[in-house]
């Protein structure tokens, strides 16, 4: 009875189109007054200690690196670099964009910045070169979400802050330990390059199957020549990943890295921005910020009541004596994402879900990590889901077409993603074969 109290008036909130922030804080306060009597101290205290966390300060870092970029013309160089590799085969535009999304992704962490970055540039260009518009739109749009999958990813950076410090125990009782964000980061590279291949197949098909127009090849010199003015964004994912598991520094280390590189490069040696708007990247960047570490604090308070009232335990006994076993929980929690993807904004759903599902997940035999990369990949597809899909609104707004023109046109991009998350639920090995190589899990 506590827990269908404590969901059905976060639900009441969350229809009367409260913010989801606000929608968990009130949630909170209103079980405490009503239905409780865990003391007042104890909860300002968990506010404040959760929180107080080292990773967190990755997201800002992130976030404003990925803003330096996107404003400093990082992504029409890497654009350029893209086309004139891929661009004269079939749908070389389209495939030039998922290549282009792939690169951008690795050095921003934000799926709907992709979107916005490689789409203003990309989808008119696609139009002039006598491509249908919708045809850029779908490549777009679902390429853009290899930016909550290929690292660094702030969504992975959620999952892991939410799920770290749970003591959880495995099927046989031990204790297991949550994913760290360097190893989620790794994880997440096969995943990512394999979205990547499959998008790209499926932009080739449609453009072989319609006969859309391909480029002239360009010639070596061209290409060298894109490659050195895209060199120091792309320098920026050695850097990230390099430094992450060379053991230079840690990835939050490597987040106020990513940013203070990325200003350098921006303001001086592209010197797409000038001093004067810096003020301006940084306003953007820590309104988006204080917006994140928002939902985090409330999502912290919100955890904090289910697990004093056993929440998370009781679902798994009820879900280990019910008899689901790991396949079809796995395919209950895929259900249920991809519906909760459809009307929330992932970080939300990460912090609100993972506490609960992790337990359950890990009690199950699920590996953290694997279930790590699963949520991702589930809110990915979230992101291209009507109707709040945060990728389908910026795509409509750079074509001008209509949310429902978009979300026809991205069918089929969405359709590979889907087949795609079936493969990474049920084949733990694309998730985990890479940090077990390098010893990280």
């Amino acid at each position: 009875m506590t827990a269908l109290l404590i969901f059905a008036i976060l639900a009441i909130l969350l229809v009367t189109g409260m913010p989801v922030s606000i929608a968990l804080g009130l949630t909170v306060f209103a079980f405490l007054f009503g239905f409780t009597s865990i003391p007042m101290d104890s909860i300002a205290l968990k506010l404040f200690t959760g929180i107080e966390k080292f990773e967190i300060m990755a997201i800002p870092f992130f976030i404003l690196a990925g803003n330096f970029l996107t404003h400093g013309g990082v992504a029409k160089r890497m654009i350029r670099f893209a086309t004139s590799m891929v661009g004269h085969w079939y749908g070389g535009m389209g495939l030039a964009s998922v290549l282009a999304c792939a690169l951008f992704a690795a050095i921003s962490g934000s799926s709907p910045a992709t979107v916005m970055a490689v789409g203003s540039i990309l989808i008119p260009a696609m139009v002039r070169q006598g491509y249908p518009p919708q045809f850029g739109v779908g490549a777009v749009a679902t390429a853009g979400g290899l930016g909550i999958l290929i690292p660094p990813s702030i969504v992975m950076v959620m999952y892991a802050v939410a799920t770290s410090g749970m003591v959880v125990t495995g099927p046989n009782g031990e204790p297991v330990m949550s994913a760290s964000i360097g190893t989620l980061f790794m994880a997440g590279v096969i995943p990512g390059l394999m979205l990547a291949a499959m998008l790209g197949a499926t932009t080739t098909y449609r453009a072989w199957k319609n006969d859309y127009p391909r480029m002239p090849r360009a010639p070596w010199s061209v290409r060298i020549k894109a490659f050195r003015e895209s060199v120091w964004g792309l320098m920026l994912i050695v850097i990230i990943m390099g430094g992450i598991y060379g053991g230079i520094f840690t990835p939050t280390e490597a987040a106020a890295v990513s940013a203070v590189y990325a200003f350098i490069i921006a303001v001086w040696v592209y010197k797409d921005i000038s001093l004067r708007e810096v003020p301006k990247v940084l306003l953007a960047s820590a309104g988006m910020s204080a917006m994140l570490l928002y939902i985090i604090t409330n999502a912290v308070m919100f955890a904090f009541i289910l697990t004093s009232e056993q929440i998370p335990q009781m679902l798994s006994a009820w879900i280990v004596d019910f008899g689901f076993g790991k396949i079809g929980f796995l395919l209950m929690v895929n259900a249920i994402l991809l519906l909760i993807g459809m009307v929330m904004e992932p970080s939300a759903i990460v912090l609100i879900m993972a506490p609960i599902l992790y337990p359950v997940a890990v009690k199950l035999g699920v590996d953290p990590v694997h279930f790590g990369i699963m949520l991702v990949v589930n809110m990915e597809i979230g992101l291209c889901t009507p109707p709040v899909g945060l990728n389908l609104y910026v795509a409509s707004a750079l074509s001008k077409l209509g949310l429902t023109e978009v979300t026809r046109a991205s069918w089929p991009w969405l359709l590979t993603a889907l087949i795609f998350l079936v493969a990474v639920t049920y084949i733990p090995a694309i998730s985990l074969v890479l940090p077990q190589f390098l010893g990280l899990n």
